[in-house]
């Protein structure tokens, strides 16, 4: 009986371990030291980085400004509405002179300096109070202390480089704080640890019957029906539709494949045209920061159906009272809410038509097709929330009891399970692999990548076969999964075993001296989705790697990778990422570079390339037609590549003429990788911004150009680097 073998490798860290700190605290004497995580692309081995706090004057590191620039900072700052909220609030709640002020979770210092500037009016030069602060992040403790002294206000603010569980009264504090200031919110308000940081706050740092801003918050939700959110979670329903034979999810294990039952958190603006609301907005939680929040709550809530249809999900939101007062409001609510609701909402500060990237909505999704509702029904909904997030159940269907076991159970993003049940999307992959496999009676094929939908597909159209399936990823997950679905699949078993190896440990008596001649991939690596496209080029590598034991015919799947770009008008993205000069009356310039902003910068420097689902990002419109600028040929090892276009004399990097095709003004251009699966070229699988379960790269010009077909040319050169997998990008106008 052939055999396949399931590779293990070591785990990639998920996402947010970039932001986690192993800290080590040094002698009383000596400063601070944390180490964080940053990742290879190419490979998914990770390295440990130091950071020091003695280093607090140097410019940022490379690898650091990375980091920074990947997070919600600079967007948070563009934030106009939310800043003014804080700061009126903020002056509201500081009217005493001998205030104690902490700040908790201080990013750039923004909140502290608003409550020591408000301090010294209300108590002038010799105000007794003081303000404290903490952020546990080094590098972004370290960038606090260079806005703090731009602004001259580093002997009025106190920074810790502690986590606040980490302070104390009579060491860090001197006594308990009057007044708490923080902003340690998500789009799901609990995300960030808001409850426990809280509990804490209140037992150890804070008087009782503290001042507090924000005041409290609440929680709103909506049902909805809309068929591209059933698609991004009913992947049974959606793959009985494909009639290709392949099952990820058979029946009697309909949800052993499924998202994360969580919070999602997303544009919802962007679907105002795909969405029916079936309900009338509703109060989910309240909180109230002042005093000390419970770790768990549960509620009932009757909702009336306002339509007939098929409740898909529950989008939420929150509203933020600022102020005691109830002066002062911040709400993340979708406009279409804003607009129709008859719900009471505060009139808030933020404003109709401002599209912010850092906090968005939150989409929960129903299981199955959705529960059916009638007009003027009454339909009961279970929400509950614990110390990081809110959960809900539907007239009781959406049942904990209803999941498969856990060790065959896997979660996927939304995005990945609309991918998984696209027909078109299943054919085209299906279809290249039976004409990679016609005429082979016995091939040997590895699955490069993450793929469970390639193992099931090599398998099933040619049962004699040995499969190889690396699981980098996914890894023993991946192994139980398959057995879990292998007999809806006429997968036999006992042809898998698990050699927990790399691709480059991998030798020819692994494969008893059998030559690989299929090496197959979408690529998905399971914990990369939310990374830069060409990160994927991770299965070039692998390919690479195997190269040694791969036959003189072997096929390559994807067989290239093209690098296609647009040029595009993006102004509410340009907003929130543009550089910082006043914020709120404090000079916030000195973060511009290390927070990667566009516009008013020295010469002609770029910020960086970062991820995004254009069609989330608020207003957007092509201005040009797609180029393609460079070839990634797979049939050959990982190597520097040359365009087919104005190509330079280099081998490192490729330039193209950019044509404008519509007037408008140009912020940057979208860039992803369109996968080519045969030979012939006849069988394309575009991650664009037309295709909504990819994200693109964006980058942002340094500054917004207004251009016209007439007249108006781009040039963009890109660099790709094969030994770290990144690409730079440099643009100019001609």
């Amino acid at each position: 009986m052939p055999s396949c073998l399931l590779l293990g490798v070591a785990p990639r860290p998920p996402p947010a371990a970039l932001r986690l700190l192993l800290r080590r605290r040094m002698a009383s004497s000596e400063p601070t030291r944390a180490f964080q995580l940053r990742l290879n692309p190419l490979t998914g081995d990770s390295e440990w980085l130091i950071v020091d706090e003695a280093e607090a004057e140097a410019p940022a590191p490379v690898h650091h400004k990375q980091l920074l620039a990947a997070t919600s900072y600079l967007d948070m700052l563009n934030d106009a509405a939310r800043n003014r909220a804080y700061r009126h609030a903020i002056e509201a709640t500081v009217t005493d002179p001998t205030s104690r002020v902490l700040d908790i979770g201080a990013g750039t210092g923004l909140l502290a300096m608003m409550a020591a500037r408000a301090l010294a009016a209300v108590g002038g030069e010799g105000s007794r109070g003081s303000v404290s602060a903490c952020e546990a992040y080094l590098p972004m403790g370290k960038l606090t202390r260079r806005v703090l002294r731009a602004n001259a206000m580093e002997n009025n603010v106190k920074v810790f480089h502690k986590r606040s569980d980490e302070l104390r009264v009579g060491v860090e504090l001197d006594s308990r704080a009057d007044i708490l200031v923080s902003e340690i919110l998500d789009s799901e308000l609990l995300g960030e640890g808001l409850i426990p940081t809280l509990q804490h706050a209140h037992d150890e740092l804070l008087v009782k019957n503290p001042k507090t801003v924000p005041y409290g918050a609440t929680t709103y939700g909506v049902l909805v029906e809309s068929t591209f959110l059933w698609k991004m979670h009913d992947l049974h329903s959606s793959e009985a539709n494909a009639e290709d034979g392949v099952r990820l999810t058979p029946s009697g294990t309909e949800n052993i494949l499924s998202v994360k039952p969580q919070q999602h958190a997303m544009q919802c603006d962007a679907l105002a045209d795909e969405i029916r609301l079936l309900s009338e907005p509703f109060k989910v939680f309240e909180f109230d920061f002042w005093k000390r929040p419970d770790s768990h709550r549960e509620t009932k809530i009757e909702i009336k159906a306002t339509a007939d249809g098929h409740a898909h999900a529950i989008i939420s939101w929150w509203v933020l009272q600022l102020d005691s007062a109830g002066s002062v409001f911040y709400s993340t609510a979708p406009r279409w809410v804003r607009q129709s609701s008859g719900v009471d909402l505060p009139q808030c500060v933020h404003g109709m038509n401002d599209w912010c990237d850092h906090w968005k909505q939150c989409v929960w999704f129903i299981q199955g097709t959705g529960t059916p509702a009638m007009k003027d029904q009454t339909l009961s909904l279970r929400a509950s929330h614990d110390q990081t997030s809110i959960s809900y159940r539907l007239n009781m269907n959406d049942q904990v009891s209803s999941r498969s076991p856990k060790n065959d159970h896997l979660t996927l993003l939304p995005e990945r399970i609309a991918l998984y049940g696209d027909k078109a999307w299943r054919s085209a992959l299906i279809g290249a692999v039976r004409n990679a496999m016609s005429g082979k009676s016995s091939p040997t094929c590895i699955v490069a990548d993450d793929s469970m939908l390639l193992a099931l597909v090599v398998s099933s159209l040619l049962p004699s076969s040995k499969v190889i399936s690396m699981f980098p990823g996914l890894r023993d997950k991946g192994f139980n999964y398959l057995r879990a679905v292998a007999d809806a699949n006429n997968l036999s078993m006992d042809r898998i075993k698990v050699i927990g190896k790399n691709a480059s440990s991998l030798t020819m008596n692994d494969l008893k001296h059998e030559k690989v001649n299929l090496v197959v991939g979408e690529p998905f690596y399971h914990g990369s989705e939310g990374m830069l496209p060409w990160q994927n080029l991770r299965f070039w590598n692998e390919r690479t790697l195997l190269d040694p034991l791969l036959s003189e015919d072997a096929f390559i799947m994807p067989c290239k990778g093209i690098l296609r770009l647009c040029a595009m008008s993006l102004p509410d993205l340009w907003r929130t990422r543009c550089s910082l000069k006043d914020v709120e009356g404090f000079d916030h310039s000195v973060v511009n570079d290390t927070f990667g902003a566009c516009g008013d910068l020295p010469g002609e420097q770029q910020g960086p390339c970062l991820p995004y689902y254009v069609w989330q990002c608020g207003c957007t419109k092509k201005l040009s037609k797609v180029y393609s600028l460079m070839d990634f040929n797979f049939s050959e090892p990982i190597h520097s590549c040359f365009g087919k276009t104005k190509s330079v004399n280099s081998s490192f990097h490729t330039t193209l003429q950019i044509k404008f095709a519509h007037d408008g003004i140009c912020h940057g251009f979208a860039v992803w990788i369109d996968w080519v699966l045969d030979e012939k070229n006849s069988i394309v699988i575009s991650t664009g911004p037309e295709s909504r379960y990819w994200k693109q790269g964006v980058q942002l010009l340094s500054r917004p150009v207004e251009v016209n077909p007439a007249s108006s040319v781009m040039n963009v050169e890109a660099h790709f680097d094969p030994e770290e997998g990144e690409l730079a990008f440099k643009s100019m106008f001609s």
